[in-house]
């Protein structure tokens, strides 16, 4: 993350753009539209700069080491899980509790889902089992 703080003035700016998300004093969050199309600018040989620029960014505000940070960001991401990986995740998996109270359906799904993990780790601490005493006999 840059060093470089926005000023109120600056972060409304940047809120009007299309591509942006949302903005704080430390970052920006830009749409999965606009990650996608930087990348596939970027695979036709544009530069950050260029990119953003393109885009009606100002270069001088957003930054372009940000800029750059950013693009090889979304680059790694890409390359490790195609489009879904520059997909915003924060808000599916929050790390937070549900505040609602999970259906009978929901409940028994995690059930089963508890059930076959615990079958599998079994099978697999007996496998474990069965080749430690194959080891044994051997010597």
């Amino acid at each position: 993350m840059s060093k470089i703080l926005f000023t109120d003035q600056n972060q409304q700016i940047l809120m009007k753009h299309p591509y942006v998300k949302a903005v704080s004093k430390k970052a920006i969050t830009y749409t999965d539209e606009f990650k996608a199309r930087a990348i596939k600018e970027y695979e036709n040989g544009k530069f950050a700069r260029q990119i953003f620029e393109d885009a009606g960014f100002d270069i001088e505000i957003v930054g372009i080491e940000r800029a750059k940070s950013a693009l090889k960001r979304w680059r790694a991401a890409y390359q490790e899980s195609g489009l879904s990986g520059l997909e915003d995740t924060r808000k599916y998996r929050s790390g937070r509790p549900l505040e609602r109270e999970l259906s009978i359906e929901e409940k028994y799904a995690r059930l089963e889902a508890q059930n076959a993990l615990l079958r599998a780790e079994n099978e697999l601490l007996k496998k474990i089992d069965l080749a430690e005493r194959m080891l044994r006999k051997k010597k």
